[in-house]
């Protein structure tokens, strides 16, 4: 049994990074359809977007590899979402919000993106090392 590798400062960086623009888009998903700019008055059923973000917050939490390339995917959804708001929005505030969706949806590819990509390198070169060990 081989022990765990360490964590490196960016691997780290960037589960933080995630897991803060995952919940900062599951913020700004509630606060946008229930009292900064919903399609009605008193807020919108849309709100419930946000329950497919809700679902990988654990296992970003718990450094789970597959939620990281899953959420690559998913993130993308709002992202074309924030685009097409942004285009469409009439209001300030609603181009705002969608610019600010954009945005995070960015950092949260990016970050996952960066993670498998680094933890995936950390292990080929601790598997380098232990081949080399006798």
């Amino acid at each position: 049994m081989t022990a765990p590798l360490p964590v490196s400062a960016s691997v780290s960086a960037t589960r933080w990074l995630a897991v803060g623009s995952l919940v900062g888009l599951i913020v700004l998903g509630l606060a946008w359809e229930l009292w900064l700019a919903p399609l009605r008055p008193g807020g919108s059923w849309l709100a419930l977007k946000v329950l497919p973000l809700v679902l990988p917050l654990a296992g970003l939490l718990k450094n789970r590899m597959y939620t990281y390339r899953w959420v690559s995917l998913l993130v993308w959804l709002y992202f074309t979402e924030g685009v097409v708001r942004a285009w469409s929005d009439t209001s300030g505030t609603g181009r705002l919000l969608a610019l600010i969706q954009v945005l995070l949806c960015l950092a949260l590819f990016t970050a996952c993106a960066l993670h498998v990509r680094l933890r995936l390198r950390n292990a080929a070169t601790a598997r380098t090392l232990e081949g080399a060990t006798p």
